[in-house]
């Protein structure tokens, strides 16, 4: 690190950084899988009725969301870790690669576990209107976005909980 971008974590802005980075990028990622084609509907409809299927889907959602952010929080509080964070990008970047590793985790094992247990063959996309494998390219690059999205929110999160701001920020405004 250099030493104008010292800085240190302790254990309240690590875990308070996981739980709000997780809720936060949970929120925006959910945002762009529920509009972006009612993803967050398909979680939820695996675990419950089709009717409460939205608000499950969403509290699934978001308790994972939190899980992983504090997972993401242990992961970047490391010594190891540390010792390659200079400064907020580190952290955007970081999350990104977290965001990235989650999808291919989420899309590859999670969700198919999920479907399994569910007793579902295959994923319904009726609410695409295209159908086939359009449907299905567009829901895989809709959850890798979604993801991408998740991380990038959650390691600007977690940098700003503990202090660490853009340098464009500390520059207009220096923190003494």
């Amino acid at each position: 690190m250099s030493g104008t971008d010292m800085h240190s974590l302790d254990s309240v802005g690590v875990w308070g950084g996981g739980v709000t980075g997780g809720l936060v990028a949970g929120i925006a990622m959910g945002l762009v899988l529920h509009f972006g084609g009612n993803q967050i509907e398909l979680l939820g409809g695996l675990a419950t009725e089709p009717g409460t299927a939205v608000g499950v889907g969403w509290t699934i959602h978001l308790m994972l969301s939190i899980g992983f952010g504090l997972l993401f929080a242990a992961i970047a509080s490391r010594n190891a870790v540390q010792q390659l964070m200079d400064d907020f990008s580190d952290y955007v970047i970081a999350g990104l690669v977290f965001g990235a590793i989650l999808g291919l985790f989420a899309g590859g094992v999670l969700f198919p576990l999920a479907m399994e247990r569910a007793g579902v063959a295959a994923l319904p996309v009726p609410f695409l209107p295209i159908a086939g494998t359009t449907a299905e390219l567009f829901s895989a690059l809709l959850f890798g976005f979604g993801h991408l999205v998740y991380g990038l929110v959650l390691g600007g999160v977690f940098a700003t909980v503990n202090g660490i701001t853009p340098s464009g920020v500390r520059e207009r405004a220096p923190v003494r």
